[in-house]
């Protein structure tokens, strides 16, 4: 079997086509790395990208796509309803097949140096190649983002990066590596151009609120449509299914009697989960996975 792993990072740019392939083109050129997805949000102003492949192709793809990020972004002009910290804003490493996650934290350590040492950007670990507990959540790095980490990357102790400089480069500010589990982003699009109450209904739903496990969330404005969006990350989607959140959700617009527009999955996601829903809203009886026609021809 094939060692295969995943790598989805984030950058900085969801507008400048130009800009986007550049840095994607960065992915396709490293062989044994397979392209599997490219979404770039203009409200967002952000862009995520999806390959797999051997774990050291996957890891000089990420490197060259963070340098060339670095190049043709300045966090200094960016500006979208996304928070984040750099040019290259995180690079998660997921395993998939005949890799641990061991194997991925050390691939997300060594990459992380090198994009400190090679290209003097400061860099934060986080998740399971968090360094200590409190860097373990992306939004607790994440904090303030590239305008409060500026200053305070240079004032105060627990601010400063695992590796890198304690200052921002100028241009690309800091990147992010991590570890992880699958995970699936996923939007839900409000009847509303309210912001308060996407973000009331994102504290509501988000575990650090109180709310669900395993959901991360916040309230963002998307301009060009006059609406707003609850925009999450589900950390583990087998302990707190897609459906569940959408339930949530929308008891909660409810209140406000706002509708639901639309939702929406950024980048990939895993067939477990899309069944899960489809079984859930069907009312399915007696329903086994096996019974999908792909999955058996995949057999």
């Amino acid at each position: 079997m094939n060692r295969i792993v995943e790598c989805i990072p984030n950058f900085s740019e969801g507008k400048r086509k130009e800009v986007i392939d550049e840095i994607v083109g960065e992915v396709k050129k490293v062989k044994g790395v397979k392209l599997l997805d490219v979404e770039s949000d203009a409200d967002h102003n952000r862009s995520v990208v999806t390959f797999i492949g051997e774990p050291e192709a996957v890891a000089e793809a990420a490197f060259l796509a963070t340098k060339k990020a670095s190049e043709l972004i300045d966090l200094n002009k960016h500006k979208g309803e996304h928070p984040r910290i750099g040019a290259m804003d995180v690079i998660p490493f997921v395993p998939i097949s005949d890799v641990t996650m061991e194997e991925c934290v050390e691939l997300a350590r060594k990459v992380g140096k090198r994009i400190a040492d090679e290209l003097g950007i400061p860099v934060y670990f986080y998740e399971a190649a968090a360094t200590c507990s409190a860097r373990a959540n992306l939004a607790d790095i994440r904090k303030g983002e590239y305008e409060g980490l500026k200053k305070e990357v240079e004032t105060k102790p627990e601010r400063k990066p695992d590796c890198g400089p304690a200052k921002l480069h100028p241009k690309a500010g800091a990147t992010v590596v991590g570890a992880r589990e699958p995970l699936v982003a996923f939007n839900v699009n409000l009847g509303t151009s309210d912001i308060e109450i996407a973000k009331k209904i994102a504290k509501a739903v988000r575990f650090s609120n109180g709310g669900l496990k395993c959901v991360k969330a916040k309230g963002f404005e998307i301009k060009n449509r006059g609406i707003v969006q609850v925009s999450m990350n589900l950390t583990n989607y087998k302990e707190t299914p897609i459906f569940r959140v959408f339930e949530m959700v929308r008891n909660e617009a409810d209140r406000y009697g706002v509708p639901i527009v639309g939702s929406e999955i950024i980048g990939l996601v895993p067939l477990d989960a899309m069944v899960d829903v489809a079984d859930f809203y069907l009312k399915l009886e007696n329903f086994k996975k096996n019974q999908i026609l792909e999955t058996r021809l995949r057999e």
